[in-house]
């Protein structure tokens, strides 16, 4: 299917175990009252679901705190994206809270807590082969592009950060995406609250 050898390393998948059961244990309390304001501020169902291509393009659900409402318009079509995105839901989307549930994604195995991030299913036949080297590793809740950038990467640089991760995975860049991601996010968090960055 691929043009490369896709390989992850046995390593990976013992010390990203330890990792998701910390997270898991100390995030608990966090995703719960997540999913209580989800709830009572922008209603039911709390988690999002849509399909995505993993691990050599295998598809599979992904989930996310829900951002957006369901409102519709006098003909019953629901309403633009950017009207429907609720003002918590910005604040989710920005602190990238939205993205906890993708730890069960993570539980399940279709997920890692490091790799590319995993796209939408209608890109897929844009890739080039060089592209679906992506697709090599499982797709990850943070990854080498995302703190190198995030949205304000180009499409290229982001396919150029997800091409470099999947050549040359080893434990000791998952530590540091990993230690980045949490600096990151921490620091946008506290920018939302101080009011600093709008959402």
């Amino acid at each position: 299917m691929f043009s490369v050898i896709c390989i992850e390393s046995i390593l990976k998948g013992f010390w990203m175990s330890f990792v998701l059961f910390l997270a898991l244990v100390i995030l608990s309390p966090v995703l719960l009252i997540i999913s209580i304001l989800v709830r009572i501020k922008i209603g039911a169902p709390v988690i999002f679901k849509q399909k995505r291509p993993g691990l050599h393009e295998k598809i599979f659900t992904l989930y996310k705190f829900r951002t957006m409402t369901d409102q519709k318009d006098e003909q019953g079509n629901l309403l633009p994206d950017e009207v429907r995105l609720t003002k918590f839901g910005k604040m989710l989307r920005s602190t990238s809270l939205d993205e906890l549930p993708e730890l069960w994604n993570i539980l399940k195995g279709d997920m890692s807590i490091v790799g590319p991030r995993p796209l939408l299913i209608q890109y897929l036949r844009f890739y080039s082969e060089e592209e679906r080297t992506r697709h090599c590793v499982r797709p990850g809740l943070t990854g080498l592009a995302q703190v190198s950038g995030r949205n304000s990467l180009a499409w290229e640089q982001r396919f150029y950060y997800d091409i470099k991760y999947a050549l040359n995975i080893s434990p000791k860049q998952d530590y540091l995406i990993i230690l980045r991601t949490l600096i990151n996010v921490l620091s946008i968090q506290t920018y939302v609250w101080m009011g600093i960055i709008p959402y």
